[in-house]
């Protein structure tokens, strides 16, 4: 089910918004397959994770922009003690905000700080999707 078409009901026993309500347009943008950052309308600066007031000028004017969701690996650690092993990053976007998130379809060998990557929308269990990221090719 599309989150565009959850009923009220749904949202709010929705373990993603229920907590964090702030992330509902986040949430509802990536069952779409958009990838959208909040940026403050007061002082224009863009920020991670979403909240209901800018952490840099504190305006409640916060605007949902969409992203072309490419960045670079600002930091990055690989669990290979998982099965499988995962890489998880720190993705410093080219809006400026640094996301955590995991780095998917490709060669650990290969990552590396300032690598470009893009972002990947990708369906997980429960109908979310979530934003991971790939290297650019």
């Amino acid at each position: 089910m599309a989150t565009e078409k959850l009923s009220r009901q749904a949202w709010e026993e929705d373990p993603y918004v229920t907590p964090w309500p702030e992330m509902r347009p986040f949430w509802a943008a990536a069952a779409g397959g958009r990838f959208l950052l909040p940026k403050c309308g007061d002082c224009g600066k863009y920020h991670w994770h979403p909240r209901a007031l800018c952490p840099f000028c504190r305006s409640d004017k916060i605007q949902w922009i969409e992203s072309p969701g490419r960045g670079t690996i600002f930091s990055y650690s690989i669990a290979r003690t998982w099965s499988p092993p995962h890489a998880i990053a720190f993705v410093k976007t080219l809006e400026g905000p640094v996301i955590l998130t995991q780095i998917v379809d490709c060669d650990f060998a290969a990552l590396r700080i300032d690598l470009p990557v893009r972002v990947k929308l990708a369906p997980v269990e429960g109908g979310r999707s979530l934003p991971f990221f790939t290297p650019e090719r």
